[in-house]
């Protein structure tokens, strides 16, 4: 009679789930990244609005799968309140991406700023690191690994700051009209908070990883 382990029953899984859904979650961050880039690039159209709107979705079910597995765990491979942080901070940014992609049809902009473009491309490469590290999140001993991939994070954050901060000065130049100030502003404050919560995660991770080292 095979011998049972109580340990291996009230164990999570070695997939461990919950490292699962936050690469499910990165991965949509990255693909509404990608998405608004392309927008930005291009132009919006009834079939890419249509992919906004399906990100958008997929991330609060990606949340709310999170949450249910959170509240019928015993047992959880981080601290609950580190693993709650994590899930809402990533649907948070999809959710600012998809805002940022609508309000380009509502506010009927259909010429993007230079600042805007430059933005976009730093928040492709914010989702993408962002990626990086969520894949690394097992490996939370490895203290070193996590605060490296959170300076290169954090770089881009720091980069992203000064286009925003560019962005804005130019605004306020005195080239656009009240009303073109207005739109301009909020999409760039929309995407300039995505990439501050890309980096909020990063390093929460870090701290994650400092806390178990």
């Amino acid at each position: 009679m095979p011998k049972f382990n109580l340990m291996s029953y009230i164990m999570p899984p070695e997939d461990k789930m919950f490292f699962t859904l936050f690469q499910n979650s990165a991965e949509i961050c990255k693909e509404s990244a990608r998405l608004y880039n392309d927008i930005i690039c291009s132009n919006m159209t009834p079939e890419k609005k249509e992919q906004v709107l399906k990100y958008k979705k997929k991330g609060s079910i990606s949340l709310k799968l999170t949450l249910k597995q959170l509240n019928k765990s015993f047992i959880t491979p981080l601290e609950r309140e580190d693993i709650q942080y994590i899930a809402v901070k990533l649907y948070k940014i999809n959710k600012r991406i998809a805002k940022a992609c609508l309000n380009l049809e509502v506010y009927r902009l259909t010429k993007c700023t230079e600042e805007m473009k430059e933005q976009a491309l730093t928040l492709v490469n914010a989702a993408d690191k962002l990626g990086e590290i969520i894949k690394n999140l097992k490996k939370v001993s490895d203290v070193e690994l996590i605060t490296k991939l959170n300076i290169e994070m954090k770089e881009l954050e720091t980069y992203g700051d000064g286009v925003h901060r560019k962005a804005i000065s130019d605004l306020f130049s005195g080239r656009y009209d009240a009303l073109e100030v207005i739109k301009l502003r909020d999409i760039y404050k929309e995407v300039e908070n995505a990439l501050d919560t890309c980096y909020h995660i990063s390093d929460a991770i870090l701290n994650v990883a400092l806390k178990q080292s």
